[in-house]
């Protein structure tokens, strides 16, 4: 850790605000953020080939990339990072106090570091995968390595400045971008692309294709309204522990969500499955490829799988490869909630710590860290776990449907807006009372 530590302080970061800023500076600075990261999903390489033809689907969407532009990697290599540290941090190979705001802060910095390290390892990669003209390789790996740290530090500039995060801005963002091409873009006749659901609907009905109407445009977007409402509704499940407030005793409670740890296990999953298979891809043609194109192709989420089912065309090896799939994705996503608590200061003791040092207290215990402590762990963990494995499969069971954006992405983009409205709501309450500000020392 010593090691790392000079080069941390060699590494720019995004300075912390002077002043904390008010609810329309960090809606700006979100818009920005926003702003530049579809202007950079615009930007194409210079040096690629036109016949270049490397397209990973349905990895862009969760990876909010944009393969062939300055966003080709997207959040890859960010959240990669955090995945790697996370499990290092597990099995203490690096020991780190969360508690303490220097370890945090030096964790971000190595996260930052790896991040950067990785956006090199992949641009590389996917330079050699793809067809660049002569001469052009290193600088088509510059300019891949260029966006990918300008991704790195918007998050950091959004974690700061703006509202929620960076990675979850980004994916949200690229799935509401396919949902809206897949819905509304229109027919291009010269490539056979028949449009999006709309003109597809429109030709299905003047044909008289009743089953493919209900198939290829109906069943979409029933999917994906009933993931919308699914996620809405159990973001709303949650156990209240009552709680004190100071010497008046005031009532006060200690909501513990069912989506405790929001969408971050799937999140983490999800992308660690997609590097997976896309390197599996990458493999090809390498010594590598006996090994990773089969776990690559046992980690590809069965899309559309219910459609099949219902059109009578799905396969008993494509159910088993589901159910295989859907257990692996469940138990990494559970690992993935445990280490995010822990590390996120979002743990009983954790949480404890923060309700003493507010002067809150359980009714009809004594004012003492251990109590809370004590009471909190009879909740927190179990419903860690629940809500892993609640997210886990809702993910999946998302997945096997053709909602549109991905099932997935889905999923991610309604919680990530979900919790993106509960900040704003809670920064426009704190701004407009006095006495909050006065309660926070502000």
């Amino acid at each position: 850790m010593s090691f790392f530590d000079a080069i941390l302080r060699a590494l720019p970061t995004v300075k912390d605000p002077v002043k904390v800023p008010n609810v329309r500076q960090k809606l700006l600075w979100t818009l920005i953020a926003l702003v530049v990261f579809f202007v950079m999903g615009t930007i194409a390489l210079i040096g690629l080939s036109p016949e270049n033809a490397l397209n990973l689907g349905f990895y862009q969407t969760v990876l909010a990339s944009n393969i062939g532009t300055l966003i080709t990697l997207g959040i890859g290599p960010i959240v990669l990072a955090s995945i790697i540290l996370q499990l290092l941090v597990g099995v203490k190979i690096i020991n780190l106090d969360f508690s303490n705001p220097k370890d945090r802060a030096k964790f971000s910095g190595i996260q930052k570091l790896v991040a950067i390290i990785l956006a090199v390892v992949e641009a590389v990669i996917f330079t050699i995968k793809m067809q660049t003209m002569p001469g052009m390789f290193f600088w088509v790996v510059f300019q891949i390595v260029l966006g990918s740290v300008i991704l790195i530090y918007l998050d950091e500039v959004v974690s700061k400045y703006g509202i929620g995060s960076g990675i979850g801005l980004f994916i949200a963002a690229n799935v509401c971008q396919e949902i809206i091409w897949r819905l509304f873009s229109f027919p291009i006749s010269a490539s056979g692309y028949p449009g999006g659901l709309l003109f597809l609907g429109i030709e299905y009905l003047s044909t008289g294709a009743t089953i493919n109407l209900l198939s290829a445009v109906i069943l979409p977007i029933l999917f994906t309204l009933l993931v919308f409402f699914a996620v809405v509704y159990a973001e709303s499940m949650h156990v209240n522990i009552p709680l004190t407030v100071g010497r008046s005793g005031m009532g006060a409670k200690f909501p513990v969500k069912l989506m405790y740890v929001s969408n971050m296990p799937v999140i983490l999953a999800a992308t660690l499955f997609a590097n997976i298979s896309m390197f599996s891809v990458l493999a090809k043609g390498s010594f590598l490829e006996s090994v990773m194109l089969p776990l690559g192709n046992f980690l590809t989420t069965p899309h559309g799988l219910i459609q099949e089912v219902i059109l009578g065309t799905a396969t008993m090896s494509m159910i088993w490869h589901a159910i295989g799939y859907m257990i692996v994705f469940v138990f990494i996503c559970v690992i993935f909630g445990i280490l995010w608590v822990e590390i996120g200061g979002q743990g009983p003791d954790a949480v404890a710590r923060q309700l003493q040092k507010s002067g809150m207290s359980i009714p009809g215990f004594r004012r003492d860290e251990r109590v809370l402590t004590s009471v909190l762990k009879r909740y927190i963990p179990t419903i860690v776990i629940i809500g892993s494995i609640f997210v886990g499969l809702l993910a999946f069971f998302a997945d096997i449907t053709s909602a549109l954006g991905t099932g997935t992405g889905i999923l991610l983009t309604v919680g990530i807006v979900y919790r993106f409205y509960e900040q704003l709501a809670k920064e426009q309450l704190f701004e407009s009372s006095n006495l909050l500000k006065q309660i926070a020392g502000k």
